[in-house]
């Protein structure tokens, strides 16, 4: 039974966009589709990407967190959503934890992250 709910989801992930490989600390650009009302638009939602779960199924989801206007908001993605229309990497951070859930209490300069050279 396993197996058979593996294999579906594999043949359902290669349905969908390719995104670029990312980690946790890169800084991504996502552009989401937004509904209001009959309308439809893209709404760009920038920020650092504090946490991944579960990379390796069709269920994986992202968490991207970014200031706006001094406050910390936070979002968490599902990877293959229909709303997500394209990721872009805008930086590649250099950390070494998986979870960047620290980063909730920094503000400013004690919240930046070193850009990782490739």
């Amino acid at each position: 039974m396993n197996n058979i709910i593996s294999y579906v989801e594999k043949e359902q992930i290669k349905n969908y966009n390719k995104y670029p490989i990312f980690r946790s600390g890169d800084t991504l650009e996502i552009k989401i589709w937004v509904v209001e009302g009959l309308k439809k638009r893209l709404q760009t939602f920038e920020g650092i990407v504090i946490s991944l779960v579960k990379r390796n199924s069709f269920n994986c989801s992202f968490t991207i967190r970014k200031l706006s206007n001094g406050i910390g908001v936070e979002r968490v993605f599902p990877l293959y959503s229909k709303i997500i229309n394209s990721i872009i990497i805008k930086k590649t951070g250099h950390v070494r934890k998986a979870k960047l859930y620290y980063l909730r209490k920094l503000t400013g300069k004690a919240a930046r992250i070193k850009e990782r050279l490739l």
